[in-house]
This record gives structure tokens, C-alpha cells and sequence, in this order.
């Protein structure tokens, strides 16, 4: 008799990279059994730019996962972002029937909250409830059964554009996949990486991605302010390439192991090989050099998001758990005490919760989207009565397709491209001890901010 089990799937489509997870929901718990990495093609900067190519990066993730978990997946909960994303506040009244609030007071008042002005190309991706307030009484969560004349609701309005969303449910829907939701990329990765002391007291994710850097503000235990950079990591994987005069995918290399965010940190006069171009032989360049490049471009990521807060009206004080970065360019060295320095408030680099058999692979800020993806998919097949994108088994190969027609009537074979397991296992590059002169800025001593002062003083005094 076969074995019958209920999974979860989530599938992060980013501009540098595709993750597809699947997740075992046992006990009201989630294990990972299955993971699968490709490199991404067809986006830019979050956005859908060749459906083809991205439909196949996603099919080389999928099967890779379902290899692992041994599983068929019909369905995913993906995430999106990009420069399209917009967010506001709204606020909906209504008259509580018969003294008492019920779920369906809850509903006409979320609904006369959604009753704003969007532009015509853009839909509602998401309405968050901020709090309730009955008869003038804020700080209300749970407002069923509470007695009261008047019923206010407070939303977080998520809007995306028509044809963003559309594209990447086509290239989903090629793979012979069905979506389920379609969730905001920040909001994900908070849930993955906040507690809710932080959500409490007022905290500010940066998710700095491949294509795009996301914004997610939390204070009194709820979502405030969301929005999208189009700069990221991808840019300063450009700059070192030019800057190095080196092909792009040394750069990344390059970025990733020897990577600094800060000129003035220890160890980085060691010297790093950087391949040429064409037929040139490779020079040598120090890891401070590398610092100068991308030092700049990360001080600029973190000064936009900043101004960023400002204009949406979040000034730093309100932030008192400080800024949490998450993504894959939070891992460069030297970023937490960047952005100490920038925004003058406590830092730390998030890490997804521990999930599986993987967790020790996954409990990296790279993985933070894609995890709190799967969390939103288990909350999700739970609220349904655990039907929707759970998956038995060792499926049969003929088991029903979605119902909704799609173009190809079996899966496309993947094309075989490098992931994460290439960059893995490249050896460290050797030390050597000379290297050539580019035409880069000296480095300069940076002055320590208030907070990273405060915090060296006590350390050294208490």
C-alpha cells in the first residue's frame, strides 16, 4: 500500500536565483524534505523579462525538489516583487449589528477599508489588519465576540501590477503547476526572520536580494510600510566587474568569498587572484581594494532605504528594535556595522528559523524568501482543511493535472545550468603576496556611529 503523506511547496523565483521547497506537514509542524537551486534567468530587477527561460529555471528547481521528497507537486505558493509594488494605510467603519462584533462586521469593515483608488493596471495583492478599534477604543486584535456600536479597521493595502503578476503565474503554469498565492516577497521574509518582540517595538527588514532590495516597517505588532528598491546585489556584482575589468560570474565569485561592505576591518590586505578578460592573464587585488568597490554601492542600497523611511514618515526613533538585514548581500562582511553606521541603530543579520533535515543549510539569509513562503503555504493548506498545494506521496504519472489549460501538456526537461553546488564547492583562491594598481579611491578610516560607539564602550567597561 503505498504511503500517504500531506506536503506544502513554495517556489522563491528571484532575479539571480530559483528555489522550489517542499515541506511535510506532520503534527501541525513542517519538516523540509526537498529542495531544489538553479540559476535564474529571464528577470530583471523582479521582473518577468523572458517567460521561456524563466519557466525553465523554475522546472530545474521543481524536479529537483521532487526528486529529494520523492513527491509530485501539483501546486506552489510563490512569491513576488519589484519596482511596480506600491502600499498604503486605509481605514474602514461600520456599525456593529446587534451590539456584539461577529466575522461578518469584520468582513464589511475590511471591505469598506479596500474601497480606496488604485491605477487601473494594478491589483490588490494583499489587505494585512493593522489592529480594530471599537467605540474609539484602539490596540483591539482579536474583536469577535466584543461588545460595541462601532467597528474601525486599520489595513495595510498591498497593490502589484496586472501584467507582473500574470507573467509569472504563465511561467509557473508552463511547468504544469498550478499557483496558489502569489505573497509579497518582504512580508515573507520578516515572518522568516523577526520575532514578535521586534514586531512590538518597531523594526525595519532590508531583504537585499539579486534584482531588488525589500522593505518591510513592523511597530505595535504590525505591518506599516512596505516597498521596493531597484537597486541590489546584482549592481554590485556589476561594479566589481567593471571595476575589475573580470567577467561577471568572477565577480559573483569574487563578491561572495571575499566580499567586504567596510574598507577599515581587519584581514583585508590578503590578496585575491581576479581573472581577466579574453586571453589576459589574471592579477592579484586585495580584499580592501574589493572593499572600495563595494562598500560605495552597499552605503547607497541602505541611504535609499533610509530616505526611503522618511518619506513614508518612520524617522529612526520609532524603529527601537532597529534594522534586521536579510538576503544574500547581508552576508558581505562588515554590513551589520554599515548600516549601524548609516541609519545610527542597532543591527543584525536574520536568519530563517531552523526547518528539517536541511535546516543547517537553510539557516541562511539567503533562503529567508523562500522559507517564509512555505510557512505562508502551511498556514494556508491549514485554513482550507489541508487541501490545496498538498501533495501526496509518490503520485502516480498520471495523476489530474490542474484544471486551468496550460500551453504544454507535459513537463518541459530541464537544461542542465550551474547552481548553488558549483559555487560551493570552488576552492577558496590562493594568497599572493603582489598585485596591480586600478584606478580605485584609497581607502579612508570611517568614523564609528553613536550606537557602535556606545556598544564598544560597553563591552570594554561592563
Amino acid at each position: 500500500m503505498a504511503e500517504n503523506k500531506q506536503y506544502v511547496s513554495a517556489l522563491d523565483v528571484g532575479t539571480s536565483k530559483v528555489i522550489a521547497l517542499i515541506g511535510e506537514v506532520v503534527d501541525d509542524e513542517i519538516n523540509i524534505v526537498g529542495m531544489g537551486l538553479s540559476e535564474s534567468r529571464g528577470l530583471k530587477a523582479g521582473m518577468v523579462t523572458n517567460i521561456d527561460a524563466t519557466a525553465q529555471a523554475i522546472m530545474q528547481a521543481m524536479t529537483e525538489a521532487e526528486r529529494m521528497a520523492e513527491c509530485k507537486i501539483r501546486s506552489v505558493t510563490t512569491g513576488i516583487s519589484g519596482n511596480h509594488i506600491r502600499s498604503l494605510n486605509s481605514q474602514g467603519v461600520v456599525k456593529i449589528k446587534d451590539g456584539e462584533v461577529s466575522k461578518v462586521d469584520i468582513d464589511r469593515a475590511k471591505d469598506t477599508a479596500k474601497a480606496v483608488n488604485i491605477p487601473p493596471d494594478h491589483q490588490i495583492l494583499h489587505t494585512v489588519v493593522q489592529e480594530y478599534i471599537i467605540d474609539n477604543q484602539p490596540g483591539v486584535r482579536e474583536p469577535i465576540g466584543m461588545s460595541g456600536v462601532r467597528l474601525d479597521t486599520r489595513v495595510h493595502i498591498i497593490t502589484g501590477a496586472v501584467t507582473a503578476l500574470q507573467n509569472i503565474q504563465k511561467c509557473i503554469e508552463r511547468c504544469q503547476l498550478q499557483v496558489d498565492e502569489i505573497m509579497l516577497q518582504p512580508l515573507v521574509s520578516a515572518d522568516a526572520v523577526l520575532t514578535e518582540d521586534e514586531k512590538e517595538l518597531g523594526v525595519c527588514v532590508i531583504d537585499i536580494g539579486g534584482g531588488t532590495t525589500d522593505i518591510a516597517v513592523y511597530t505595535n505588532g504590525a505591518i506599516r510600510h512596505t516597498a521596493v528598491i531597484p537597486i541590489a546585489g546584482d549592481l554590485i556584482t556589476r561594479d566589481l566587474a567593471q571595476a575589475l575589468r573580470t567577467p561577471y560570474s568572477a565577480a559573483e565569485r569574487i563578491k561572495i568569498f571575499h566580499g567586504a561592505a567596510l574598507e577599515n576591518l581587519d584581514g583585508l590586505d590578503e590578496m585575491v587572484e581576479v581573472p581577466s578578460v579574453g586571453d589576459r592573464l589574471p592579477r592579484q587585488i586585495s580584499r580592501r581594494t574589493l572593499a572600495s568597490v563595494i562598500g560605495p554601492r552597499v552605503e547607497e542600497i541602505l541611504e535609499l532605504t533610509l530616505n526611503e523611511l522618511r518619506r513614508a514618515g518612520f524617522p529612526e526613533e520609532v524603529l527601537t528594535s532597529g534594522i534586521v538585514l536579510t538576503g544574500g548581500a547581508s552576508l558581505l562582511r562588515g554590513v551589520v556595522e554599515l548600516a549601524e553606521d548609516v541609519f545610527n541603530l542597532p543591527a543584525r543579520v536574520g536568519v530563517p528559523q531552523e526547518a528539517g533535515s536541511l535546516s543547517e543549510r537553510l539557516r541562511n539569509p539567503r533562503y529567508a524568501t523562500v522559507i517564509g513562503l512555505l510557512y505562508a503555504a502551511k498556514k494556508r493548506a491549514k485554513l482550507s482543511g489541508l487541501s490545496a498545494g498538498i501533495q501526496n506521496r509518490k503520485a502516480p504519472a498520471n495523476s489530474a493535472m490542474p484544471s486551468k489549460p496550460v500551453a504544454n501538456k507535459s513537463r518541459p526537461a530541464p537544461i542542465e545550468t550551474p547552481n548553488d553546488d558549483l559555487i560551493n564547492n570552488i576552492n577558496d583562491v590562493e594568497n599572493i603576496d603582489d598585485g596591480i594598481g586600478l584606478d580605485l579611491p584609497e581607502p579612508s578610516p570611517r568614523k564609528p556611529s553613536l550606537w557602535t560607539r556606545a556598544t564598544r564602550w560597553m563591552k570594554n567597561n561592563l
